[in-house]
């Protein structure tokens, strides 16, 4: 009876292999968003990091951003679309190394799950384009929002304030 178990067990193990949460088609997830181009496309149009970045989720190495002390007033886009995702005037020092924001621009960010590296966080990505930005994390400015969004300077552009 035991050995029984222990065989239904190893099968009920290895046929949830978490496939449920994957699209069939790799392409299928980019469906949803008005900006869609094939990965040739893509590397065509953006460097290599923003390639890394933008549409394998990757990470820039923390203080390597020139966004990251950027003072000016204006506003961040999407390096993939030019979607407008944050303002100059919610952006702050949150010491980490990446261009933080205590609120994004809403409507243009969109937001899912990331379990990779065994924790649990809030991804984000252009609305528009499904560009990965960062993540979102509540340890940010307690005066604003709380939030943080840590995002990859790559993934950004900046456009300044006319003056």
């Amino acid at each position: 009876m035991k050995q029984l178990m222990m065989a239904a067990l190893g099968v009920l193990l290895f046929a949830c292999q978490g496939h449920s949460q994957k699209p069939a088609n790799p392409q299928e997830s980019e469906a949803e968003f008005a900006v869609n181009k094939t990965d040739a496309q893509w590397k065509a149009q953006l460097t290599p990091l923003e390639y890394y970045i933008l549409r394998k989720a990757g990470t820039e190495n923390a203080g390597s951003s020139d966004l990251l002390y950027n003072k000016e007033d204006g506003t961040y886009v999407c390096a993939g679309c030019g979607t407008p995702v944050f303002e100059s005037a919610h952006k702050f020092d949150s010491g980490t190394g990446w261009p933080s924001f205590d609120r994004e621009i809403e409507g243009n960010v969109a937001y899912s799950i990331d379990t990779t590296y065994g924790m649990r966080r809030v991804e984000e990505h252009c609305a528009t384009c499904g560009g990965h930005l960062g993540h979102v994390f509540e340890d940010g400015p307690r005066q604003t929002t709380g939030m943080r969004h840590c995002i990859n300077g790559a993934a950004l552009n900046f456009v300044p304030a006319e003056k």
